[in-house]
């Protein structure tokens, strides 16, 4: 197999068989205080397809930062071939703050292409689809859930595309969401670019999730095995994930107190109480109620709800049962040993 080439990230340049770190500056605080964005490479000897995995695009979204860190611990990553580009932190003024958004108050991935004269997002977006995405021949985007929501560990993708849904077979988690791109999005700008790029919702934000880190390190390394960066065998056999024909969300009927709540993961049926609302005193309950049979692939965790606010994300399957039986697996396989995944 050819050699690889060297890439260059901000006039670093990172040779063949070699690793390094890029630092891409991005708008000083007001405080004169310097801020760049720290990129990690891999630059494997041998030549192949160049990956990004990006996390914290929105800044309070943890569970990417500690994914990406742990998967540049694994040994087995000295010998890929292509070329690795890990960004654990791209809003780093956003997780500086514990905020989801930029000083300016606008939403990064809402911001692509973004411009080199715009807002800061407009800013920031532009660096990194400069530097990064146009360097890269497929993308790992990683979320959570927003603030007092969490999801079940999820890829989100242009199904449409063959590309893409192999991917989205080959990460590996239970469940599988055929999801529009929205206008301005990090996946959206890179599937303009024909450049293949799944989005990876696992977990709430400003918390760490250990099922939702591994399921994460696990599923980019079948990704990276998939498209020929890895040549170890995947271990344990392939399960065949479920794909989502619709989702929406049940919201609360009346303002309240939400107890009872089904979790995360649950099969429901059509008809099913999801969670009573009540009010303080206990005198008046009402039900809020599952409209079709599915699985709960996002939950609100707050007990307080304003009625209209939504509560319960139902994806619903060809086959309940089957969904059910694939996200106990995928939690029983990924809940065995702590740091599992870091071990193999």
């Amino acid at each position: 197999m050819a050699k690889n080439s060297p890439i260059t990230i901000n006039g670093t340049t990172i040779e063949a068989g070699m690793s390094g770190n890029v630092s891409l500056p991005i708008a000083d605080l007001y405080t004169s205080t310097s801020l760049s964005m720290p990129v990690h490479v891999i630059n494997g000897r041998r030549t192949g397809p160049v990956l990004f995995v990006s996390a914290a695009v929105h800044g309070d979204e943890l569970n990417g930062v500690e994914i990406v860190r742990r998967l540049l611990r694994r040994k087995g990553l000295s010998s890929i071939r292509g070329t690795l580009i890990a960004v654990p932190i791209v809003n780093v003024h956003g997780f500086l703050d514990q905020s989801r958004y930029l000083p300016d108050r606008r939403d990064l991935n809402r911001s692509f292409p973004g411009s080199a004269k715009g807002s800061i997002a407009a800013r920031l977006a532009s660096i990194f689809l400069r530097e990064i995405v146009k360097r890269s021949d497929y993308g790992i985007d990683l979320h959570t859930g927003a603030i007092d929501r969490s999801n079940l560990p999820q890829i989100r993708a242009d199904l449409d595309d063959p590309k893409t849904l192999q991917l989205a077979r080959a990460f590996g988690v239970p469940v599988i969401i055929n999801s529009d791109v929205r206008e301005g999005s990090l996946r959206g700008c890179s599937s303009e670019m024909g450049k293949p790029v799944l989005t990876y919702e696992a977990g709430e934000a400003l918390r760490f999730d250990e099922l939702s880190i591994r399921g994460g390190i696990r599923g980019i390394l079948n990704v990276m095995r998939n498209i020929g960066m890895l040549t170890e065998p995947r271990k344990g056999p392939q399960r065949e994930p479920v794909i989502a024909r619709s989702t929406s969300w049940a919201r609360a009927p009346a303002s309240g107190i939400v107890v009872g709540k089904v979790e995360l993961g649950a099969s429901v049926r059509k008809g099913q109480p999801l969670a009573i609302i009540s009010d303080p005193l206990g005198r008046r309950e009402e039900a809020v109620v599952a409209r079709f049979d599915g699985i709960v692939i996002g939950r609100s965790n707050l007990p307080l709800a304003h009625e209209g606010d939504a509560l319960f994300n139902i994806a619903a399957f060809h086959s309940v049962e089957r969904a059910e039986d694939l996200v106990e697996q995928f939690a029983a396989r990924h809940e065995r040993v702590r740091e599992a995944v870091d071990e193999e």
